[in-house]
This record gives structure tokens, C-alpha cells and sequence, in this order.
């Protein structure tokens, strides 16, 4: 009976998480969808996109932080996390003026995911055989998705989007073990807006935003950032590391489904091919790594 009622009072909770999770992951793939869209219909420039992106997405995590109940904490000012942010955001927005938006998802997510994993085996972690299967996997399949070919995405998107998920998998890594986590993004977020605005400055011949445009990179920044950044810290205090590092296998695949239904992309063979290899190799990885952990 106690079992059962135990049962009944966490079932709220965990329709909470599954909720939280869901909207996060939508979030994070819209943020692939909102660039694409904006760029696609030359509504904006990448450097005014990712200018304003940062800006929004700083107002509004700001706002929680100041809002929230908890107390504020002094830290020390991580430049080379706010830098990654920039880097991120910037060659992210450039990379979609020639990339769809389930391509650059699946760049974005599979070096994020490679740069993570060489971080932990350039640290001694071990990676037993069928770990190590699973990471050749999803390497093979980012190369075979760029290789020359008919169907191979432009290579210098392509480029721009690996150096972009390689720099947010290094801004992901400074973030290991932060007490907590929203402010520090908020704080980076902040740091991360006069890079921006510095390249702005630079490509200033070449700006241009209409309304729809700007509306786009402040729904990307405040919406599909910044709050979709609190509700995924909201959700991850319910997730394992498992969970977490699993569900997100989602966003390329919800990227890439949305680019098919709102901007008219199509999911080529290339594509369907490495995106089972990519994110079947990063799953294989993680099991493995989850084993291991609960031996």
C-alpha cells in the first residue's frame, strides 16, 4: 500500500520532468529552425542574428536570476566560457546561411558530443571496446555526411557549424560543477555581448534586419535560449547524467523533422544514414559509460 501511494506522489514530479525535458528539447531545435528560418528569407545578417540573439538571451536570463528567490553569489569572471558562448553563436549563425537546419542540428550536436568524449579520454578516462566502436561509429558518420559529393552539405558550412559545436562542447566542459549553473550562463550570456556587438562592428557593411528578422533573433535569444535554458536547468534537477546526455540525442532529429514541415527541407538518404550512425554511435557510448559508472 505505502508503495503505491509513494507511486501516486511521484507521478506529478515525473510528468513535470517529462514536460520540462520536452519543452527544452524543442527549444534547443528551434534554435536551429529560427536562424535557418531568418537567414533563408535574407530577413537579417548572421553577425546582427547573433548580436541580437545575445543581447535578448542576456536581458532575460538577467531578469530570472534577479527574479528567483535564491541568493546571489559572487564568482569569478570566466572569459574563456564567455568566449566559447560567442564562438558558438557566432559560427552557428553563420554556418546556417548555407546549411539546412537538420544538417547543422546534426553537426552542431555530433561534435559537441566528439569534443566532450575526447575531453574525457585526453583525461585518462577508458573506453572499453564497445565504447570505443561506438565512437568510431559517430566519427564515421560525421565524415561521411561531409564528404565531397552531390549530396554532401556545403563544406565551409559545414566547417563553421563543427567549429561552432566544438566551441559549445568546450563552453559545456567549464561549466562542470558549477554551483549554479543559470547565473553562471547568465553571467556569460553578459560577457558574451560585446564580442558580439565588436562583430557587428566588423560586418557593419553587410548588416541589414527587417522586423521579421529582428523578431526572429529575439524569439531565438529570449525564448529558445534563455528560457529554454530554465527550463532545462529545471529539468535537470530531476535527470541523471544519463538521461540527460540521452534525451538530447532528440534535438537533431526534431531539428530536422521541423526543417521538413516548416522550410520545405528535405531528409536525404546522406542525412538519414548519418544521423544513425552519429547519434547511435554517441548512444552506445553513453550505456557503456552509464555501466561502467554503476559498477
Amino acid at each position: 500500500m505505502s508503495e503505491a501511494v509513494s507511486e501516486l506522489r511521484r507521478g506529478p514530479s515525473t510528468l513535470r520532468t517529462i514536460v520540462l525535458t520536452a519543452v527544452a528539447m524543442l527549444a534547443f531545435a528551434a534554435n536551429s529552425l529560427l536562424c535557418r528560418l531568418a537567414l533563408q528569407r535574407q530577413g537579417i545578417d548572421p553577425a546582427s542574428f547573433g548580436s541580437i540573439r545575445l543581447v535578448s538571451g542576456a536581458i532575460t536570463l538577467a531578469l530570472v536570476v534577479q527574479l528567483r528567490a535564491r541568493p546571489h553569489s559572487a564568482r569569478r569572471a570566466d572569459w574563456l566560457a564567455a568566449a566559447m558562448l560567442f564562438a558558438y553563436v557566432a559560427f552557428f549563425s553563420f554556418a546556417y546561411l548555407t546549411l539546412s537546419a537538420g544538417t547543422g542540428a546534426l553537426i552542431l550536436f555530433g561534435a559537441v558530443q566528439l569534443t566532450m568524449l575526447g575531453a574525457g579520454l585526453g583525461s585518462g578516462e577508458r573506453f572499453g571496446a564497445v565504447a570505443w566502436l561506438g565512437f568510431v561509429l559517430a566519427a564515421g558518420g560525421l565524415v561521411y555526411l561531409v564528404l565531397p559529393g552531390v549530396a554532401a552539405p556545403p563544406l565551409l558550412g559545414a566547417v563553421l557549424m563543427a567549429v561552432a559545436g566544438v566551441a559549445w562542447g568546450v563552453y559545456s566542459l567549464r561549466g562542470r560543477g558549477v554551483a549554479d549553473p543559470l547565473a553562471a550562463t547568465s553571467r556569460n550570456f553578459l560577457r558574451a555581448v560585446p564580442l558580439a556587438l565588436v562583430l557587428s562592428v566588423i560586418f557593419v557593411a553587410r548588416a541589414h534586419a527587417d522586423a521579421t528578422g529582428i523578431a526572429l533573433a529575439v524569439a531565438s535569444g529570449a525564448l529558445t535560449s534563455g528560457i529554454g535554458y530554465v527550463v532545462w536547468y529545471a529539468a535537470l534537477a530531476r535527470l541523471s547524467a544519463m538521461q540527460a546526455a540521452t534525451v538530447q540525442l532528440s534535438v537533431p532529429l526534431l531539428a530536422a523533422f521541423g526543417g521538413v514541415l516548416l522550410l520545405s527541407e528535405a531528409i536525404t538518404p546522406r542525412l538519414a544514414a548519418a544521423s544513425v550512425a552519429i547519434l547511435g554511435g554517441i548512444a552506445i557510448v553513453l550505456s557503456q559509460k552509464s555501466r561502467n559508472a554503476r559498477r
